[in-house]
């Protein structure tokens, strides 16, 4: 946190530059990664809460916030609560990533 206590995030009320409201056409794996969060979040039962996934965004440092994408943020928030719910593994996330890596 910053010294009047926000989080590097929370632009609230300060000048941020302009917004871009164009519509834009979405990488594949974007579209993927917005399938999986409906999949995860309105499955029954629910793997994931919208509370978490901010939360998990809001907790990365100002250089990975800054550093990431807005559905590489997601991902991160993903895999973070799957990991401590147990739904998968680190090493078979880590498998999973040198797979694509490759």
């Amino acid at each position: 946190m910053n010294f009047d206590g926000r989080r590097h995030h929370d632009m609230g009320g300060l000048p941020a530059g302009p917004v871009h409201l164009e519509e834009h056409e979405y990488e594949h794996w974007e579209r993927r990664v917005d399938a999986l969060m409906m999949l995860l979040t309105f499955r029954k039962p629910s793997h994931l809460r919208g509370d978490e996934l901010r939360q998990n965004i809001e907790a990365l440092g100002p250089a990975l916030y800054d550093e990431l994408g807005y559905y590489e943020r997601w991902m991160h928030s993903v895999t973070q609560v799957l990991v401590k719910r147990g739904v998968i593994t680190l090493a078979e996330l880590g498998q999973k990533m040198e797979m694509v890596e490759r």
